[in-house]
């Protein structure tokens, strides 16, 4: 069973940074895509920012040059810098991780956390 755990969230100035951090727990064989998503009030869940196994990195275009995603695949745990803030990045911030807890020829599944709030003030 995989549980994960998201840290960091608040209440911030706007200017101001924010680290978020999610970290897996349970056994873990394999680690693919992790994401950041959020969702404000009344809006749809939409991507932050994305890390494929490969390396490759994706940021919605809100996110570009200012947030920036990290992984460590030892622990495994996922992380989300997020500088210059501004008001409307408050929002409800989700974290997914695509992992495999069985054998290596079993399947990969998606894990969302619960959500930490961050709150931008102007």
């Amino acid at each position: 069973q995989v549980e994960l755990v998201e840290s960091g969230g608040g209440l911030v100035q706007a200017g101001g940074s924010l680290r978020l951090s999610c970290a897996a727990s349970g056994r873990v064989t394999g680690i693919g895509t992790l994401g950041w998503y959020r969702q404000a009030p009344g809006n749809q869940r939409d991507l932050v920012a994305s890390s494929t196994s490969t390396g490759f990195i994706n940021y919605s275009e809100s996110a570009k040059g200012r947030f920036t995603i990290s992984r460590d695949n030892a622990k495994p745990t996922i992380y989300l810098q997020m500088n210059s803030l501004k008001p409307e990045d408050t929002a409800v911030y989700y974290c997914k991780l695509q992992l495999r807890t069985g054998p290596d020829w079993g399947t990969w599944d998606d894990y969302w956390g619960t959500g930490i709030q961050v709150t931008v003030s102007s």
